[in-house]
């Protein structure tokens, strides 16, 4: 994909749905008693991997042609099938760690494996508590990472201090806690996005969460349940995906974008904090609540951007959208410091070295750091060849650095976007 230096971006643009609470309809409805029926599914690689997994798990699963309805026949929380091959999973980590924690009490043998991307991502941080928790999971390679066997195990409720926030790891054992013979707890350092909390609560769940008074500290606490029951859900806007346009509204010249039905989960919407820290012109139109989740539409404006100081609490709530901020943040005047993000390392790709090192390519006066990076902004950008290294987010996010560099920039892989983003350049061109 070659994209080059532009100004004017105009007009409304729908995104697909969240990518994060697809994933978890899927899971959620397949072993809840009953119809689930999902409106605005996101059509991601990511999440028809989990579909695919589900099916193979003995799940139907009827999708309309253009994902507008996808319907989860469940079989109860006890239904699942021993499944006839390897569970493969893609690209996905949620998908991965989310189900570990369903599969880890059933009564039969699974294996789940991965693209060799996903296959060196670090899963001892489900497989040691899920272990604390009784249950049988091992990594086949003895590394740490998928391939993955699970073995049926009696579970049993633990209390467990998360050494990250981590909404994936909280998730897993949360699933796993459904089959426990107690209460399973999960403390986190900060609170990490609570979609599993709050669908799962929809669901009929028993579960609630807690705060610590005087501390960020938060912990969720679920019981084993009879049932759950299907739901009707339509998913809002992923705004990991609304990211970029609103990154493009704000950097590119002469731009005014409305990004409509985006979900503004307090867990999940650091990015919209960022973007007034740094001057940022955004109005939040048509707030509401469905589902439990907070929705609103989004209007930008061109801006002039400052620098900022991003860490502690609020980068749970933007991990994903740190590589566009870092280029808001080469547009922006004065230093913008991003720490408190080691988390980048273990995503599709390093993601501090893939950011800073596109970012040098482009004239970014930019430093890594062990946890972040350091980025002296105002600087002109330049076309370039941009190594996405088959990371969805590296490439959806210096296409917009694209936009604002003087000549053209190549975006290598550039179709790894349909990890999460199908529609992503054709959605662009809704509003040149």
């Amino acid at each position: 994909m070659e994209l080059c230096n532009i100004t004017g971006l105009k007009g409304k643009v729908t995104i697909p749905g969240d990518k994060s609470i697809s994933h978890r309809c899927i899971m959620f409805g397949s072993i809840a008693n009953g119809t689930t029926q999902i409106h605005n599914f996101l059509s991601g690689a990511d999440c028809l991997a989990t579909i695919r997994c589900f099916r193979e798990l003995g799940i139907e699963i009827k999708v309309e042609s253009d994902y507008s309805s996808v319907i989860v026949h469940g079989k109860g929380l006890h239904g699942l099938s021993a499944p006839e091959k390897i569970l493969d999973v893609g690209n996905s980590g949620t998908t991965t760690r989310l189900i570990s924690g369903i599969l880890a009490g059933q009564p039969f043998d699974s294996k789940l494996s991965g693209d060799e991307s996903l296959n060196s991502r670090p899963m001892k941080r489900i497989i040691e508590p899920l272990t604390q928790m009784g249950a049988h999971i091992s990594s086949i390679l003895r590394n740490g990472c998928a391939p993955l066997y699970i073995t049926p195990a009696q579970l049993h409720g633990i209390h467990y201090d998360s050494p990250v926030a981590s909404a994936q790891v909280k998730s897993c054992l949360l699933l796993a806690g459904l089959y426990a013979d107690g209460e399973t707890s999960v403390t986190e350092p900060s609170l990490s996005r609570n979609h599993t909390e709050l669908m799962l609560k929809e669901f009929g769940a028993d579960i609630r969460s807690t705060f610590e008074i005087g501390s960020s500290k938060a912990t969720a606490i679920i019981r084993p349940c009879e049932e759950l029951y299907g739901q009707e859900i339509t998913v809002p806007g992923d705004i990991s995906s609304a990211a970029y346009f609103i990154a493009a509204g704000l950097i590119v010249p002469d731009s005014e974008i409305l990004v409509e039905n985006v979900g503004i989960n307090p867990t999940r919407a650091g990015i919209l904090r960022v973007c007034e820290d740094m001057g940022g012109d955004i109005t939040l139109l048509n707030e509401r609540t469905e589902g439990g989740e907070r929705i609103a539409d989004v209007l930008v404006r061109t801006s002039k951007l400052h620098g900022t100081t991003i860490e502690g609490d609020i980068i749970p709530t933007l991990i994903d959208e740190i590589p566009v901020i870092a280029v808001m943040a080469a547009m922006a005047e004065g230093t913008t410091i991003i720490k408190d993000a080691a988390e980048l390392k273990v995503k599709e790709t390093d993601r501090i070295e893939t950011v800073t090192d596109n970012l040098k390519a482009m004239g970014c006066d930019v430093t890594p750091t062990e946890d972040g990076m350091i980025i002296n902004g105002g600087r002109p950008l330049h076309g370039a060849s941009i190594h996405t290294l088959l990371d969805h987010r590296i490439a959806m996010a210096f296409s917009i650095a694209a936009l604002v560099a003087e000549g053209t920039t190549k975006i290598l892989d550039s179709k790894c976007v349909d990890v999460s983003y199908p529609t992503f350049y054709d959605t662009f061109e809704q509003l040149l």
